[in-house]
């Protein structure tokens, strides 16, 4: 596998090239500060751009077009990554090896025209994205706004993170927010498509066996329409607000069998080694499994819980313990997870643990190298979070010891405890 990354224009391209596949795929990021206001509409551009364009009026034209492309599939999405919003389209095809030649070729344009050609119509001087396509994409995304509700464990976790931080990068909930949602109109949703344009840094990641020289020009040819050179951004990394002295316990109804219980631990002052290799040794010590502290002790030994596990999340220093209860076992559950996050700071597990621990994160990285996108998402995580390569994650990942774990879990601290209580106890 071969890396070249070149810079000469008002875009990042990323080649990586390999012969494992027998296809190509090309990912296209718009990366910007996150802001609050800003998501419902990024989540519109996506409804918008990947549902029609300039061309293909619909979305089954759109899936004729791909059809010709030898069965194209492409899509958009967006995601946060700590401090940053990233708009993400993407294309994987049959590299032309197995088609026919100029393929490729199609195929990028075929995604370039998706982003840069836009269903849009022109009235008095003033462009704005077909009413009628418009209009669908609101109500895709006013139900997905809307059925947050319908996913008890997401929305358990959201209304946590919303009580750990209220009106912070923690807080924001991804999908957006209708109030935004209203504010719109396809006028100003074109307004900001532009300035999305105009303003985000755009990194281009290409996979496959391709000639790099090739792959450079097709790019160039497609993407000319992005003129402004961006300035380089800042780290992703979110530091919390001083964990309280106190945790704060939430209770919410909702009608539902199962409750959900989410408690939120801030990580105080963490290095990059602990962020990266030590944080994921501790968590799956805690609860990455059966094999776990917690599903041992708490759902094996005195059956509180129905699931248990305990989650990650580095770019913004926090911890999360999701379990799954009966509105009875609250009190006796939060208690004994409690005492299990206590014995982590005591060292209360063994040498076995950790190895466990490095054979399932060292799995995990060699399952990176076999898809596509997972291998696009570590190079991304290289270029946006100076992640390292997966040669150093597997020797970084077996300096971690006994005793870094326990350094760390001396800066784990409850800050929130959230529960969704169901109105029947099982």
């Amino acid at each position: 596998m071969k890396y070249k990354k070149i810079s000469n224009y008002s875009y990042n391209l990323h080649i990586i090239k390999t012969k494992k596949f027998k296809t190509v795929t090309v990912e296209v990021n718009f990366k910007r500060k996150l802001i609050k206001e800003e998501i419902t509409a990024r989540n519109m551009i996506i409804n918008m751009l990947c549902e029609s364009t300039g061309e293909y009026k619909t979305k089954r034209e759109l899936a004729i077009a791909t059809e010709d492309l030898y069965e194209l599939y492409y899509r958009g999405m967006n995601y946060t990554s700590g401090k940053y919003s990233v708009m993400t389209f993407d294309a994987t095809f049959l590299n032309e090896e197995y088609t026919e030649t100029g393929m490729l070729d199609k195929s990028i344009k075929f995604l370039a025209d998706i982003i840069f050609k836009p269903n849009i119509v022109k009235k008095n001087n003033i462009t704005s994205f077909n009413p009628d396509s418009y209009n669908l994409s609101y109500n895709l995304l006013k139900n997905n706004i809307m059925s947050l509700k319908e996913n008890p464990d997401g929305y358990a976790k959201t209304k946590m993170l919303e009580n750990m931080e209220p009106n912070s990068y923690l807080s924001y909930r991804s999908s957006g927010y209708l109030e935004d949602l209203e504010k719109l109109d396809s006028k100003k949703l074109y307004k900001y498509y532009e300035s999305m344009l105009n303003s985000d840094i755009i990194d281009i990641f290409v996979i496959g066996n391709v000639n790099e020289r090739h792959i450079e020009k097709v790019i160039k040819e497609n993407f000319s329409c992005i003129k402004t050179f961006k300035k380089p951004s800042e780290s992703h990394f979110v530091r919390p607000k001083k964990c309280r002295l106190t945790p704060k316990t939430v209770k919410e109804k909702q009608k539902i069998n199962q409750s959900k219980l989410v408690m939120g631990y801030k990580i105080d002052k963490m290095t990059d080694f602990e962020l990266r290799y030590v944080l994921s040794v501790y968590t799956y010590i805690l609860g990455g499994g059966p094999d776990s502290k917690l599903f041992k002790s708490v759902r094996e030994k005195n059956s509180l819980c129905y699931y248990i596990s305990s989650v990650g999340m580095p770019l913004n220093s926090v911890m999360t313990i999701n379990a799954g209860i009966s509105n009875d076992n609250f009190k006796k559950a939060v208690s004994l997870i409690k005492k299990e996050v206590a014995d982590m700071k005591k060292g209360k597990f063994t040498n076995d643990d950790i190895i466990k621990a490095k054979v399932t994160y060292i799995n995990s990285l060699k399952e990176l190298e076999d898809s596509p996108q997972s291998i696009l998402s570590l190079y991304a995580g290289i270029e946006y979070l100076k992640s390292d390569t997966l040669e150093d994650r597997f020797n970084k990942i077996n300096k971690v010891t006994v005793n870094d774990v326990v350094k760390l879990a001396s800066k784990i601290h409850l800050d929130t405890i959230y529960l969704l209580e169901g109105e029947i106890n099982e």
